[in-house]
C-alpha cells in the first residue's frame, strides 16, 4: 500500500467514525426533530451546516476542474451559486421561515392547493434525485483513486454511509454531522491551495497570488493550442453564458434541500443571521476556487508539455488507473490536453479528477493528499444526506401522509421516510456508476429543474396575491416538463441520442427559460381564473411583516 493509500484510509476511516458517532449521539424519535431538528440549531452552526449542504461534491471536486479548462467561461458557476444564495437568503428564505413548515410542498400546499402540494413533493424528488447522482459519483471518484477500489464499489461504500447516518437522526444528525463535515472539507480544500500559492508565488493568499501566474498561464495554454484562459465567450457563446448563469442563480434559490435548512433556527431572526454565517463560510471556498484551477491548469500543463508519453509524471499513471486519464497510444510526446475525450487530445483528463489530483500534480505530501480526498468525501456526503432528507420528507409528509393514510402517526411517518430513503440510494448509486455528464453538470441539471418548478411558484406566492392555485400548477407542469424534455433532447440518456442545441442554449441554462415559461403561464392563467380565497390572501400578507402590525390608537 502506497503512502497516499495509507493517509487516505486513516483520514477516511477518522471522519466517518467522527460522522457514525455524531449521528448516533444525535438520533431522534419525532418528526420534528427528523425532519427540522426541532427548530433548535445555534445561529453559527445552522450557517456551517448550511454551507457544507451547499457546497456539494461539483463545488469541491468539479468546479474547479471546469474553471481550469472553460477558463473565464466557467466563472458561470461561482456567479451563478453564489449570486443564487444571496438571493435566496434575502428574497425568500426570512418568509418560507416565518410560514413555519417543514417542507417547500408544505408552503405551496397551504399557499395555493393539495394539488400544487403534490406536484411540488413530486418535482422535489425527481430534483433531489438528480442532484445526489452527482454526489454519489464523486464519491465514486475519491474511493476509485485513492484506495484503488472500482469506482462501483466506491458508490456503495458512500452510499451505505450517508444512509446510516441519515436514517438514524434525520436532520438533527444530519445538522450536526455537516457541522464537522464543512469543517473537513474547508481545512481540506484551503491547505493545499494555500501551499501551492505559496510555492509558485511566494504570497500563501490564493486569492491574491493567482493573478500573477495568469499571462504564463495564456501563454503556455495558447502554446498547446488551448483557448486562452483569461478570454471570454470561447466555450460557450453568450447567451448561453447568461442563461446558464441565470438558471443556477435562480435554481439555487428554488432548491428545497437548502431552504429546508431555514427552517432548523429557533426564530426568524436566527435564520437571518444563519444566512450570513453560511455566506461567510460559502465564500472561504468560493474565492478559492479560480486560484486553485489557475494553479492546477498551470502546474498540469507545466509538469506534461513537451513530455514524451512514456515519461509522464506519477500522477498520471495513477488516474489513468481510474480511466478519468487517458494517453493517445498514437502520441510519442504530449503537445495537446484536453478535457473532452472526443478532441483527439495526447492527454485526455477529466474535469472531476483536478482539485483532487491537485496535491499530486503541485508535489505535495502524502498527508495533504489523503486529506484532501476525505475533504471531497466530505463535500459529496454532507449534500446527499440534505437531498436524502428531502425526498424522504416529499413521500412520507406530503405524499404518504395526505394521500395514503391521513392517520399514521410519527413512528409511521418516520418508517415510510426512512424507507424512502433507502429506496432513493439504491437508484441513485446505479445513476452515480455512469452519471450522464461530469458531477457539476449533473448538479447543474438539478439547478435548472429547481428553477423551473419551485422558483417561479414560491416568489409570486410570496409577493403576488392574486395568483392561484390553478395557475402554480399548470405553471410548474409546463416549466417542469418543458426542461426536462429539452435535456433528454440535448443529452445522450436512457439509450437516446443526443441532439444539438437549439440556439447555443445549453441543457445546464435550460432552467433559466423553463422558468419564465413557468411565470408566463402561471400569470396568464392566474389571471384567466378566480382569485384566490379572502383567507390565503390575509395568510400571505401577514408573513411580509416580521412582527403583526398594530394599529394606532383612535383607529
Amino acid at each position: 500500500m502506497s503512502d497516499i493509500q495509507i493517509w487516505t484510509t486513516i483520514f477516511i476511516v477518522l471522519t466517518f467514525g467522527i460522522y457514525m458517532t455524531i449521528a448516533w449521539r444525535s438520533r431522534v424519535k419525532e418528526t420534528e426533530g427528523f425532519y427540522v431538528a426541532g427548530h433548535g440549531i445555534p445561529t453559527i452552526a445552522n450557517g456551517a451546516a448550511i454551507g457544507a449542504d451547499w457546497m456539494s461534491a461539483a463545488s469541491f471536486i468539479s468546479m474547479a476542474g471546469l474553471i481550469a479548462f472553460l477558463g473565464y467561461d466557467g466563472s458561470i458557476y461561482l456567479m451563478g451559486w453564489t449570486g443564487g444564495y444571496v438571493l435566496l437568503a434575502l428574497l425568500l428564505a426570512p418568509y418560507l421561515r416565518k410560514w413555519g413548515k417543514y417542507t417547500v410542498p408544505e408552503f405551496v400546499g397551504d399557499r395555493y392547493s393539495e394539488l400544487v402540494r403534490t406536484i411540488a413533493a413530486v418535482a422535489a424528488v425527481i430534483v433531489s434525485f438528480t442532484y445526489v447522482v452527482g454526489q454519489m459519483n464523486g464519491g465514486g471518484i475519491v474511493f476509485s483513486r485513492f484506495l484503488n477500489i472500482d469506482i462501483t464499489y466506491g458508490v456503495m461504500i458512500a452510499a451505505v454511509v450517508i444512509f446510516v447516518y441519515a436514517v438514524l437522526g434525520g436532520m438533527k444528525s444530519i445538522t450536526w454531522t455537516q457541522v464537522a463535515q464543512y469543517t473537513v472539507l474547508i481545512i481540506a480544500y484551503l491547505i493545499p491551495a494555500v501551499a501551492v500559492a505559496q510555492t509558485m508565488t511566494g504570497i500563501p493568499i490564493p486569492q491574491v497570488s493567482f493573478g500573477q501566474i495568469l499571462n504564463e498561464l495564456n501563454a503556455l495554454s495558447t502554446e498547446l493550442g488551448m483557448e486562452v484562459f483569461t478570454d471570454p465567450f470561447t466555450s460557450r457563446p453568450m447567451v448561453d453564458i447568461f442563461l446558464v448563469t441565470m438558471a443556477l442563480m435562480i435554481g439555487t434559490a428554488g432548491l428545497p434541500h437548502v431552504i429546508i435548512r431555514f427552517y432548523t433556527t429557533k426564530t426568524v431572526r436566527g435564520s437571518r443571521y444563519s444566512a450570513f454565517w453560511a455566506l461567510f463560510f460559502i465564500a472561504l471556498l468560493y474565492t478559492t476556487a479560480p486560484a486553485v484551477g489557475a494553479f492546477t491548469k498551470l502546474n498540469l500543463l507545466q509538469g506534461v508539455n513537451g513530455t514524451a508519453t512514456d515519461n509522464l509524471p506519477a500522477w498520471v499513471d495513477n488516474w489513468a488507473a481510474t480511466g478519468l486519464v487517458t494517453v493517445n497510444e498514437n502520441a510519442d510526446v504530449v503537445n495537446s490536453v484536453s478535457n473532452d475525450p472526443t478532441a483527439g487530445a495526447d492527454l485526455t483528463v477529466n474535469n472531476d479528477i483536478l482539485v483532487l489530483a491537485s496535491p499530486e500534480i503541485a508535489g505535495l505530501p502524502a498527508p495533504i493528499v489523503g486529506l484532501v480526498a476525505a475533504g471531497g468525501m466530505a463535500a459529496a456526503m454532507s449534500t446527499a444526506a440534505g437531498l436524502l432528507l428531502v425526498i424522504s420528507s416529499s413521500v412520507s409528509h406530503d405524499i404518504w401522509f395526505r394521500y395514503v393514510r391521513r392517520t399514521a402517526g410519527d413512528q409511521e411517518r418516520l418508517l415510510v421516510g426512512r424507507i424512502a430513503m433507502a429506496a432513493a440510494i439504491l437508484v441513485a448509486v446505479i445513476a452515480g456508476i455512469n452519471p450522464p455528464a461530469f458531477v457539476a453538470q449533473v448538479v447543474a441539471f438539478a439547478f435548472g429543474m429547481a428553477a423551473s418548478s419551485f422558483f417561479p411558484a414560491i416568489v409570486l406566492g410570496i409577493f403576488w396575491k392574486r395568483c392561484n392555485g390553478i395557475g402554480a400548477a399548470v405553471g410548474m407542469i409546463v416549466g417542469l416538463g418543458f426542461t426536462i424534455t429539452y435535456m433528454l433532447y440535448t443529452l445522450e440518456v436512457f439509450g437516446l441520442s443526443a441532439h444539438d442545441h437549439i440556439l447555443g442554449v445549453s441543457p445546464e441554462g435550460i432552467g433559466a427559460v423553463g422558468a419564465l415559461v413557468n411565470a408566463v403561464v402561471t400569470v396568464v392563467v392566474s389571471l384567466l381564473t378566480p382569485p384566490p380565497a379572502r383567507h390565503i390572501s390575509e395568510m400571505v400578507e401577514s408573513i411580509r411583516y416580521p412582527a403583526p402590525r398594530r394599529v394606532p390608537t383612535g383607529e
